[in-house]
């Protein structure tokens, strides 16, 4: 009879199962985020949470009981030298279950489990981005700056007066330049027409 035993044995026997909660389990502080079974995410929950407040105070003996359920170093390091850092202020609660439907092929509920303080949609507490920008008031500027400000703006309406004169300028040498092309036109017409003329008369001779 299985009086007080209340966890979840997940069909497998107890070798399996906590190889495949420690394998989890380093998946999970690996990638910060993980998709599984709505079941095995609650077990996984009641199986890292524990680890991970021993994390908080960095030290041999924890280290190795950490090791001890794990059995992967690169995970213990990674759970002692970052995940620390950023849980430390946290009491409890480090991991976030959120379901996600039921599997295509056997109807199976899933769910993905993640660290809370690793989720930048939900964390409020993240800090405000660098490439963030704001536009200064005119009010609030110094004298240097509205110096420069006058400065930058005269440098523009400098440039604009320049490239309206340069174009004033070409479209006058255009126009000049289509009244001599007419009057060369009109000459060699005449000339053309005179010519015809004389040539007509000494025909008609």
């Amino acid at each position: 009879m299985r009086h007080g035993k209340k966890f979840a044995h997940l069909g497998r026997k107890t070798a399996h199962r906590k190889y495949m909660l420690a394998n989890m389990a380093c998946s999970l502080i690996e990638h910060k985020s993980i998709n599984t079974t709505v079941a095995k995410a609650k077990a996984l929950k009641r199986y890292i949470e524990p680890l991970i407040t021993k994390s908080k105070t960095d030290s041999t003996h924890n280290r190795r009981i950490v090791f001890s359920y794990l059995k992967n170093k690169f995970a213990v390091t990674e759970l002692f030298r970052n995940i620390s850092v950023k849980i430390g202020d946290r009491p409890g609660g480090y991991t976030r279950i959120i379901r996600l439907g039921n599997r295509l092929g056997d109807n199976a509920s899933m769910a993905l489990i993640e660290l809370v303080d690793f989720n930048a949609i939900y964390n409020v507490n993240k800090e405000p981005s660098s490439k963030r920008r704001r536009r200064k008031k005119k009010g609030n500027l110094s004298t240097e700056a509205v110096v420069e400000e006058a400065v930058v703006e005269e440098a523009v309406v400098e440039e604009t007066v320049v490239k309206e004169a340069v174009v004033e300028e070409a479209v006058v040498e255009e126009t000049v330049v289509e009244e001599v092309s007419n009057d060369e036109k009109k000459e060699n017409s005449e000339k053309n027409e005179i010519e015809s003329s004389d040539s007509d008369k000494i025909d008609s001779k």
